[in-house]
């Protein structure tokens, strides 16, 4: 009676934990470091989750709108990964900080030159981007998803209003008022350098899987905590079970 017991007990911590420790599908997104303000800069970052238990991503392509093309995008440097900024001829110029712009970036292509992003873990690709558009609510992004086994995953699809999420949806930038000053939090131009060095150990930290960001935190620590809660419930299970089998032997 006593085995057959712990061994339910066993059979129903293991289940949960099997449940907790599967995969977490998720898709490309993109935030801001802070705030993204219309008519200002915004340092964002693309997050890529490794989906694959049998490949490393090693390639991302990242499309820009062009209903609202941005005439300055910077990719910060990541260790492993090289950048390629893509610009092509706009049909109407820009005007930035008093000067016409006939040009602005297309696309913006990582490319692994190590091991990639390995199964289990994600990448965050920041960009230092803007003028942010003054005239719209949000950016849509396409993304490129490429995988060392030459699988190709397309994040492209835009969300509908009233309808539920696609299957691949396009990575979506919300942008919040107008600062005063033009220049979100977050922001960061030609002249912000003063936090390069911590700015380098967070991105390589997120480089060796070691992300130190609120989202892969949070996501860790409740995995964490509740593949904890499990075990200390099947120790409570397990004592109640031998606690019970004293007194009826006594």
């Amino acid at each position: 009676m006593k085995a057959s017991r712990l061994a339910a007990a066993a059979a129903v911590a293991g289940s949960a934990v099997l449940v907790l420790s599967g995969p977490a599908f998720a898709h490309v997104s993109v935030s801001p470091e802070g705030t993204a303000a219309k008519g200002g800069y915004a340092t964002v970052d693309f997050k890529v989750p490794n989906e694959r238990d049998n490949a490393s991503t090693t390639r991302l392509e990242v499309a820009f709108p062009t209903d609202h093309p941005l005439a300055s995008v910077m990719p910060e440097p990541i260790p492993g990964w090289t950048a390629q900024v893509t610009k092509a001829k706009l049909a109407k110029p820009l005007t930035v900080h008093g000067q016409q712009i006939s040009e602005a970036v297309s696309k913006v292509t990582w490319t692994a030159s190590g091991k990639g992003i390995e199964p289990g873990y994600f990448q965050k690709f920041p960009l230092s981007v803007g003028p942010l558009p003054e005239d719209a609510d949000e950016l849509v992004f396409k993304a490129i998803q490429t995988y060392s086994n030459k699988e190709v995953v397309r994040w492209i699809e835009v969300q509908q209003d009233g309808q539920e999420e696609p299957e691949n949806p396009a990575p979506v930038l919300q942008l919040s008022a107008a600062s005063d000053d033009h220049h979100g939090g977050g922001a960061k131009g030609a002249s912000d350098d003063s936090d390069d060095d911590s700015k380098t150990a967070h991105t390589s930290a997120e480089a060796s899987g070691t992300d130190s960001g609120d989202d892969g935190g949070t996501d860790t620590t409740a995995r964490v905590l509740g593949v904890a809660g499990i075990v200390v419930g099947a120790a409570g299970v397990a004592y109640g079970v031998f606690a019970g089998r004293r007194r009826s032997d006594a």
